[in-house]
């Protein structure tokens, strides 16, 4: 028997708002939803999905430092730490798991300074713009 791909979902600042928070933006499934739909896919792909928010950086930080033994990759919408947090970045160089960047929305259709990441070119790739299906 065959040990199954274990997946961390890590999700920074008020994704906890999710259905609630600017639903023109970033839709109307709350993050609980989005959460039910990964490790209900995961199940069907035989992998453990795990999921985990908080608005606080060190929190987010020390869920990357748990994944190192924990995980086998990563799947990260760090929100706005993303254009500012070289703290994040750094936590994920740390781990060395392969790790996918997502946001809901394109980031790129949105405010300047929200066109920088701080981490897209550590990640294996970037998704966005699809919603909450970004995540699947």
């Amino acid at each position: 028997m065959t040990t199954p791909h274990r997946i961390t979902v890590l999700h920074g600042p008020n994704l906890n708002r999710l259905g609630l928070r600017e639903p023109a933006v970033y839709g109307s499934t709350t993050l609980e939803a989005i959460d039910a739909s990964l490790v209900a896919l995961g199940a069907d792909l035989g992998c453990v999905v795990t999921c985990f928010q908080t608005n606080h950086e060190g929190a987010w930080i020390d869920a990357v430092h748990a994944a190192a033994t924990s995980a086998d990759g990563l799947i990260v919408n760090p929100g706005a730490w993303t254009h500012t947090s070289i703290a994040i970045r750094d936590a994920l160089l740390s781990v060395a798991l392969p790790a996918i960047e997502v946001h809901l929305s394109n980031v790129y259709a949105r405010e300047a300074f929200r066109h920088h990441s701080t981490i897209a070119d550590i990640v294996v790739g970037r998704i966005m713009g699809f919603g909450a299906e970004s995540y699947r």
